[in-house]
């Protein structure tokens, strides 16, 4: 595999909202580009990315 082959990706979906819980979790849906119920982002497969999904895992669905 060369260098600039592509990393992996994955797909996230917002399910719920963030209000309502700690701000901590709704700056982590903003930093994934999530901002409303039923918006989908394609990101790359990262552990910064993974452990964001982590923090808000009960408002995301992750397809990989």
């Amino acid at each position: 595999m060369s260098e600039n082959a592509t990393k992996g990706t994955v797909r996230v979906k917002q399910i719920a909202s963030g209000n309502g819980h700690k701000p901590g979790q709704q700056a982590t849906l903003i930093g994934l580009g999530l901002n409303k119920i039923g918006k989908v982002r394609e990101l790359e497969d990262t552990p910064s990315v993974r452990g964001m999904l982590r923090k808000v895992h009960h408002l995301v669905k992750v397809e990989d």
